[in-house]
């Protein structure tokens, strides 16, 4: 709750614009690396092309708002289905894919798009982009300063760890988890892999859309290069760097990584070096991330599928279905 409070007055201490799109950008950085924690943290399927959602989600909400007038509000569950959907196709390569194939197929799948935004000029104007979309309205009241696009990203990114905590104290998670451990293992014990990791990926990619048409609607304006490879690895990177299956860890590595260019940007020659240096002195050093979960979540699989394993022989399992 202290937390939460700070987060609330902090904007009235904050005087520049710089230093409020940089706490607004980290937001963004939380919501879409948490919704990638579903799949590559909880699940063990990795990812990379988690950018695409984010995208379609951006494009989507630019193309409602330009093209038909309608409410940042109204497309906000539009955005988030169609990115949805998009992502519940994407999960079904994972039926019979895993590893390096699996993340084979999500590079495509994010290439793919990327290259529907910069080729499909009559919708998207190719590498123009779509610039001059509105900003949100309550009311008579239009956003025309960064303060109330700050509380709109808090507010998403509350409701977002709310979800993820949840999903992490359900039966759910835990199949999720189980997957992500041994999948052969959880299905013999009753969890249905396949509706876990489509779910997983449903989720993940309804959350990036959501992020995605903030981002657009906030900078009023959207392109291929906003949504590129490098930003899924950066998205990635956060997972892994922070933990995954953490939600804490998560959110540190959003931060940290959020926050290293522009601590960074004196030294902007070796940047990229020491953003290379750290994740790789992380993987060597504290491979579970600043905050990592891989013992609770082993204890955690490792006890249940005991139970299960003697529920099994009488004829019953205590995994969700």
């Amino acid at each position: 709750m202290i937390l939460l409070f700070v987060l609330i007055i902090l904007p009235l201490a904050i005087k520049s614009d710089y230093l409020m799109h940089v706490l607004i950008t980290i937001g963004l950085y939380v919501v879409l690396s948490l919704s990638l924690n579903l799949v590559a943290g909880f699940t063990g399927q990795l990812s990379i092309g988690h950018a695409a959602f984010y995208g379609i989600g951006a494009y989507v909400t630019a193309l409602l708002m330009l093209n038909y007038n309608v409410p940042y509000w109204a497309t906000i569950p539009i955005s988030g289905i169609i990115t949805a959907l998009f992502g519940l196709l994407l999960g079904l390569p994972t039926l019979r894919l895993q590893g390096d194939y699996l993340a084979i197929v999500t590079l495509g799948f994010g290439e793919i798009v990327r290259l529907v935004f910069l080729n499909w000029d009559s919708v998207t104007r190719g590498p123009m982009g779509l610039p001059g979309i509105p900003s949100p309205e309550i009311g008579s009241y239009m956003f025309f300063s960064k303060i109330p696009f700050y509380y709109l990203i808090l507010v998403i990114l509350i409701i977002t760890i709310l979800f993820m905590v949840r999903v992490a104290e359900s039966e759910f998670g835990l199949s999720l988890i189980a997957v992500s451990h041994d999948e052969v293992a959880a299905e013999a014990v009753g969890v249905h892999t396949t509706r876990a990791k489509l779910l997983a990926f449903t989720f993940a990619a309804l959350f990036a859309g959501i992020a995605g048409g903030y981002y657009a609607t906030y900078i009023s304006f959207v392109s291929p290069d906003s949504f590129t490879f490098m930003d899924s690895v950066t998205i990635l990177a956060m997972v892994v760097l922070g933990g995954l299956a953490s939600i804490p860890g998560v959110v540190i590595g959003a931060i940290v990584l959020g926050l290293a260019p522009e601590v960074l940007r004196f030294m902007a020659d070796y940047r990229m070096l020491l953003y290379g240096a750290l994740m790789v002195g992380m993987m060597i050093f504290k491979p579970e991330g600043f905050w990592g979960a891989n013992k609770r979540v082993r204890n955690v699989i490792l006890k249940n599928l005991d139970k299960s394993h003697h529920l099994t022989k009488r004829g019953g399992t205590n995994w969700p279905h």
